[in-house]
């Protein structure tokens, strides 16, 4: 590997860290936390967020945005039984 290579590599590692590691204000340290009813109210609360981010929310608007979503699971479908006929042998 080049010099170029690595410090691109290394560029891309460590945008990767950077964005992989959440913001350090944005987590609430509990367990620090002295009076136990606080403690376990920011326990729930980050439990909630938790599940927040887990399940997204699908809101349809319209059945124009119903039959599209529709017609694009129809198409992956079609897609991977395609894919799965060429690379049967992989």
């Amino acid at each position: 590997m080049g010099p170029t290579r690595v410090r691109c590599f290394l560029f891309a590692l460590a945008g990767l860290l950077v964005t992989a590691a959440p913001p350090a204000a944005a987590v609430e340290q509990c367990r620090f936390i002295g009076a136990r009813q606080d403690r376990e109210a920011c326990y729930k609360r980050q439990e909630e967020e938790l599940e927040a981010r887990r399940k997204p929310e699908l809101r349809i608007e319209s059945s124009k945005q119903l039959e599209s979503l529709q017609q694009m699971r129809r198409d992956d479908e079609e897609v991977y039984r395609s894919i799965r006929g060429i690379c049967s042998g992989c």
